[in-house]
This record gives structure tokens, C-alpha cells and sequence, in this order.
């Protein structure tokens, strides 16, 4: 069957169109011109040139396909011009899901995020949100939130109109491939660059990027149009995060907790100076600060029960992502250990 892949340049994308591609699909991949196609090498994966913000290259990409996974987006926590987060995460699916309803397509899964699921009690690990928490709009933070919480209405909304789209709610994934790096992998990377001198008191819930891309392929072959399904394994604090960092590696965890207001300023100077004055990427991003400010810990029973998501371990998925970076050159791990 052919099927295409937007944001197969991307983490969970790329990983799912090697999936796709390794189980004899023929896929397909829709690429912007000057992307680094690096999750796409040494595969016959079809790079059909396009834009999720180009209706016309949608339209021609489509054709002929048996599904669609739409899982492009801007996953940033920091932009020069959050405007345009907008534009790619609500406009660039609106023109996904239209391209793919007119020319018929009979199987849509739209990859939204678990920043849309909502968390009960401030998110303590002992009530965990799932697909029917309501998310509150105080949690909707920065342009990132925002836009993904709008385009699953969107999503959701076609669906009750017929459209055939199954929606999906990563966590947050880590492993190979994560050439950008995601947030979740920029923690990774931190770490083993020695640059997370403290934590603070958060958590996430933390999955394997291989069984977020079986789950998108288990949400078309078994996912019931207009539902949600969060991709997800196990909940864990920031501080047990690094430890099981700290075991893989021999690297030093840290041992002290910051308080949150003494992040939240530093990521306010940071933004000011490196955001605003420099124009680049702060390395606090205060967005991302804000988020982190109660622990994102959900459940997975439905996805489990209803599609028989994978649980593979997350250690290995650490291990992967690790080597993965390791053997890419993103950091020299036995320099990092001698430090």
C-alpha cells in the first residue's frame, strides 16, 4: 500500500517512515526543499518535494494513497516568529486533512502531542490525565501549546464531518534519529554534555520513539476514527530521568533541586539576552520553563487495550538515543566523562 509520511525529516516521523518502509509499504515522504533528510538515508523511501503550507504539493502528494500520517509540525519551545509555529501546526494540517479528504483517502492519522491531554490535581503522578481530561487554559502555554490544542480541534472536528482521521498523543519519545534534536532530546543531549548542573521538580512521561511510530501504524490499522490515543510507557520525575542517564553513562547526576522561581528568571534573562538581543535559540527557554512547571504524567491504558501499543523499556530507548548521538557527533561522551 502507499502511504505518506509529512515530517519524515522529523523525529517521530522519521522513524515511522523507516517503520513503514522496513514493513514493505511503499512510502512516500514529503520534504521541503533544503531539509536535512538524514533520518531518510540508506532506505528506498520515496522523497516527494512539497510543503504542508503548499495545498497544490499536498494535492499531488496524496494521490493514490491508501493513508496519510501527518506528523509535520514546528516542535519548538522558542521561535523568532511564533506567527509562523501558527501557520505550520493549525494552517499546515488544515491543508493536510483537506488534501487528503478530497482525494479520498480511507485511513488519516494526525500526530498531535500529550501537551493536549489534561492533568488532573496539578498532574501528580497519583491521578494521571488520559483522553478524557479536559486540558485547561491555563496550561496552554506559548505558541507550541496553543497551536497543537487548536489543530486537534480542528482534527477532531473533521472527524465528526466524516473524515476519516485517527488522532495520536506522543509523550515524550526518545531514541534514534533525532537529528534536530526534539526538547526531549536537547535534555538528553544537555546531560551528556554536561550541562544540567541541577533539576527541578517535574516529570514527563517518557516512551520509546520506536513504539510511537508502531502506534501511529496500530492507530491506522485498528484506530477508530474521531478518537485520541495517548502514545505513551511510564511516568517518571526529571530527577529519575537523569539518574537512569547517570547509570547508562557513569556520567554525574545532579544532586540539587532548583527552586522554580530562580529557573523562570534565569530563562526571563536568558530570553532577553540570547533570544531578543541575538537573535538565537536561548538555552532557557522560558516557554519551555513554563511548561515543566507541573509534571505531564498520563495514562496509556487505551492505546494499550485498543491498538496493543508496545512498552518496550525505556533504558533501552535511553541506550539508543545515547548512542545515537554518540555515533553522530552531537558530543564526544568520553570526553564528557572525564570532566
Amino acid at each position: 500500500m502507499k502511504v505518506l509520511v509529512t515530517g519524515a525529516t522529523g523525529f517521530i516521523g522519521g522513524n515511522l517512515a523507516r517503520m513503514l518502509w522496513n514493513r514493505g509499504y511503499e512510502v512516500s515522504a514529503l520534504v521541503r526543499r533544503g531539509s536535512d533528510a538524514r533520518t531518510l538515508q540508506d532506505t528506498g523511501i520515496r522523497q516527494v518535494a512539497g510543503d504542508i503550507l503548499d495545498r497544490d504539493s499536498l494535492d499531488r502528494a496524496v494521490r493514490g494513497c491508501g493513508a496519510v500520517f501527518h506528523c509535520a509540525a514546528a516542535y519548538t519551545f522558542w521561535s523568532l516568529d511564533p506567527g509562523l509555529v501558527h501557520r505550520t501546526n493549525v494552517t499546515g494540517t488544515e491543508n493536510v486533512l483537506d488534501a487528503a479528504g478530497d482525494a479520498g483517502v480511507p485511513r488519516i492519522v494526525y500526530t498531535s502531542t500529550v501537551s493536549t491531554i489534561g492533568l488532573p490535581d496539578g498532574g501528580s503522578a497519583g491521578k494521571p490525565g488520559d483522553e478524557d481530561t479536559p486540558v485547561q487554559a491555563h496550561d496552554l502555554v506559548g505558541a507550541y501549546k496553543n497551536s497543537k490544542f487548536e489543530a486537534e480541534k480542528l482534527a477532531l472536528a473533521k472527524a465528526e464531518q466524516g473524515l476519516p482521521v485517527v488522532v495520536v498523543n506522543p509523550t515524550a519519545p526518545v531514541g534514534a534519529w533525532d537529528v534536530k534534536p526534539t526538547p526531549t532530546g536537547r535534555m538528553v543531549l544537555d546531560f551528556l554534555r554536561g550541562r544540567v548542573p541541577v533539576y527541578i521538580n517535574t516529570g514527563m512521561n517518557l516512551v520509546d520513539v520506536a513504539d510511537v511510530a508502531a502506534g501511529h501504524i496500530l492507530a491506522m490499522e485498528k484506530g477508530r476514527p474521531g478518537q485520541r490515543y495517548v502514545l505513551g510507557n511510564v511516568n517518571l520525575s526529571l530527577k529519575q530521568v537523569f539518574t537512569l542517564l547517570g547509570e547508562l553513562t557513569g556520567l554525574p547526576v545532579p544532586r540539587f533541586k532548583a527552586p522554580l522561581w530562580l529557573v523562570v528568571a534565569a530563562g526571563r534573562l536568558d530570553g532577553l539576552v540570547e533570544g531578543k538581543l541575538m537573535r538565537r535559540r536561548p538555552a532557557i527557554p522560558l516557554e519551555g520553563v513554563r511548561v515543566a512547571k507541573r509534571p505531564m504524567y498520563v495514562r496509556c491504558d487505551k492505546a494499550i487495550e485498543e491498538l496493543g501499543l508496545p512498552q518496550s523499556p525505556v533504558e533501552n530507548a535511553l541506550r539508543d538515543s545515547i548512542a545515537w548521538f554518540t555515533g553522530n557527533g552531537y558530543v564526544n561522551l568520553k570526553h564528557a566523562g572525564s570532566r
